[in-house]
């Protein structure tokens, strides 16, 4: 028997249990991986409060690393000792172990440890869909990043900064506006006392951006529209203040014929060749110095409800892993 994290009904984070699971022998096109270190992220939010409906009882989590201990028959490009990661799930990270298809693991390169590949793959694989393939940021673009001190935004802004854009940020205090600006974001706006859509408009002259890209939701998606300049590309990949009231697509025209996509990392990881490229780019990203990975909190894999508390309460700045 091994321990995971698991949930039999939606709620808060008291309703995640350390329970025992029985893992048994990875079946046909499956490895078994002994996680060392297991991803935060918020979307195991939603899955654990309901926003996203899952099926109970039910395992949490989308992204760990660890040791191939076994392959099923068929896998030929894993095997037992391999060090992998992963981040487009399925769910079930949240485990000592765990048997999962082996076409949605990666092998970690030597010189990265499996903590930073627990912290980026998911967070790393999210900004490299976003910034080259949802809307393809050029050098000297400003883009709009919300929540720009977060695990995501920290990547996002290290990563536009590279490309050559300019990044504006929106962050909720002083502390992590200075992570932010320490990160590659040009402007920090903390918009617990700053409006962010009138420093847009000052920051671009009234031009407004190309791109937002808002993981917030609810209370950032109508100002964000404000904050684009005509056809502009408003990038909603997060609902962290809950889902965005429902929109009349005809404020679009006169906001200057706005575009609004809704994507998803599983989407666009969803083919195994669109994966590797991912993971490629964000590994080479890492390689070159460009990225750096900011680990900023860790828990045991037992302290789940607390890790869960910290993230809703806008605690955690940069990536959060748990240990196992």
């Amino acid at each position: 028997m091994t321990k995971a994290i698991r949930i039999h009904e939606n709620g808060g984070p008291d309703v995640m249990k350390w329970e025992d699971v029985d893992v048994g022998d990875p079946g046909a096109g499956e490895i078994r991986v002994k996680h060392s270190a297991v991803g935060l992220n918020f979307i195991d939010v939603y899955h654990r409060n309901g926003l996203y409906k899952l099926p109970f009882p039910s395992g949490i989590g989308l992204e760990a690393a660890g040791v191939v201990e076994a392959a099923g028959a068929g896998v030929d490009d894993l095997k037992a000792g391999d060090r992998v990661a992963y981040g487009t799930g399925p769910l079930g990270a949240y485990s000592q172990e765990r048997n999962m298809p082996a076409g949605m693991a990666v092998r970690i390169p030597d010189g990265v440890s499996d903590e930073t590949a627990a912290a980026m793959m998911l967070q790393g694989m999210t900004v490299e869909y976003l910034l080259c393939r949802t809307f393809p940021v050029q050098k000297g673009q400003t883009i709009l990043f919300h929540a720009a001190a977060g695990g995501v935004g920290l990547i996002a802004c290290q990563w536009a900064k590279a490309i050559g854009a300019t990044v504006i940020g929106t962050v909720g205090n002083d502390e992590k506006a200075e992570l932010a600006k320490a990160h590659g974001c040009d402007h920090a706006i903390v918009y617990t006392r700053e409006n962010f859509v009138e420093r847009v408009k000052e920051i671009t002259d009234g031009e407004g951006v190309p791109v937002v890209y808002d993981s917030i939701g609810k209370d950032t998606f109508m100002d964000s529209l404000d904050c684009l300049a005509p056809c502009g590309y408003m990038v909603n990949f997060g609902s962290a203040s809950g889902p965005p009231d429902p929109v009349d697509l005809g404020i679009l025209a006169p906001k200057g014929s706005l575009f609004v996509t809704r994507p998803t990392l599983m989407t666009y990881c969803a083919k195994r060749d669109d994966l590797v490229l991912s993971s490629s780019r964000l590994f080479e990203m890492l390689s070159s110095g460009k990225v750096k990975i900011e680990i900023n909190q860790t828990y045991p894999l037992s302290e789940a409800p607390q890790a869960h508390t910290d993230l809703e309460g806008r605690k955690t700045t940069g990536s959060t892993i748990f240990t196992v």
